[in-house]
């Protein structure tokens, strides 16, 4: 892939950036090219060097198909998800850090979910809005708007999917309550009668 300055990217865990400038450094004896990264939605300015831009996770702002793929990704609803805090934990900062703009709305999706059920814990929360501002600067770039736009789409995607989800529940037969199970019914013997 080549890129040139005024490009705009997107970076791993920080979303999307415009090349400010192509620098050329020594290192190691040898003169190697930097691309400068000024990141859109901070302050921060990211040098990477162009031949390894790929392999760290430097990317163009998905396209159209790449929008659809996000938005069903957002809406998919039977979802598992890593047992507990550590795990999961550690899987979302694997997909956020992977640059795949469908991981990130996997781990705003997955997020969002888990603090409408239970709530998340302080970490899950920076993350979750890590999550969603990578993905909302996306969006609002390949979409072509603001990101308050970008937002705005994205809180509609959830409102959605929470009316689908409780659409989903109220079509599902009623359980039976633990507490009124008889443990006559229940067979703890390994063998058949």
């Amino acid at each position: 892939m080549e890129f040139k300055v005024g490009d705009v990217v997107v970076y791993p865990h920080h979303g999307a950036a415009v090349i400010e400038a192509i620098e050329q450094r020594e290192r190691g004896g040898q003169v190697v090219d930097y691309l400068v990264l000024q990141i859109n939605q901070s302050d921060l300015t990211v040098r990477v060097p162009a031949k390894n831009a790929e392999l760290v996770g430097v990317r163009d702002v998905v396209g159209e198909e790449g929008l659809q793929k996000v938005f069903s990704v957002l809406r998919e609803t039977d979802v598992e998800e890593a047992g507990n805090w550590s795990r999961r934990y550690k899987a979302n900062q694997e997909r956020l850090a992977s640059g795949d703009v469908n991981k990130v709305a996997e781990v705003v999706r997955d997020l969002w979910r888990r603090d409408q059920d239970r709530g998340l814990s302080a970490g899950e929360k920076r993350m979750l809005a890590k999550a969603r501002q990578v993905l909302v600067g996306e969006l609002a770039l390949a979409k072509n708007v603001d990101e308050a736009k970008s937002d705005d789409l994205l809180a509609q995607i959830d409102a959605t999917i929470e009316r689908h989800r409780a659409l989903k529940i109220e079509d599902e037969p009623e359980k039976k309550p633990v507490e009124d199970i008889d443990l006559d019914d229940i067979n703890f013997d390994d063998d058949e009668d």
